[in-house]
């Protein structure tokens, strides 16, 4: 084996052990963060993405449908539990799920609702998610 051919072989190996060390620091020093600022699961908002894919889910075209609101919950986080609830300014109201504790996660949104055959009205979606 002539000396540039070994030479060739360490130098992909060298590269190699070096990204793996590098990638391992960066790992480690995440967990170390995470840890130190103690951010878990139960610290974060999880309403406004569930409202996000609840609206998704009670709209066409931009106007929420309350006959949809049955699929709502299909959208909530495994291991939580939810409500949705959508009120139009004609006093319309139309909720499903449990009620929810007063610690739940909360997000309130201004949504187009059909309140019947070609009439539409300003109301209020509001999404609440808790363990």
């Amino acid at each position: 084996m002539s000396l540039s051919s070994a030479r060739a072989t360490t130098e992909p190996v060298a590269a190699l052990v070096a990204v793996f060390a590098v990638g391992l620091g960066l790992a480690l020093y995440a967990g170390v963060i995470d840890d130190a600022f103690g951010t878990l699961d139960d610290d974060r908002n999880v309403a406004t993405p569930t409202a996000d894919a609840v609206e998704g889910r009670l709209s066409t075209a931009g106007v929420v449908q309350p006959a949809r609101l049955g699929d709502a919950l299909g959208a909530v986080p495994a291991r939580y539990r939810g409500n949705a609830t959508i009120t139009a300014t004609t006093g319309d109201r139309w909720a499903v799920g449990r009620e929810p504790p007063s610690g739940a996660d909360t997000e309130t949104r201004t949504v187009s609702v059909r309140v019947g055959p070609g009439a539409v009205r300003r109301g209020t979606l509001t999404v609440r998610v808790w363990r």
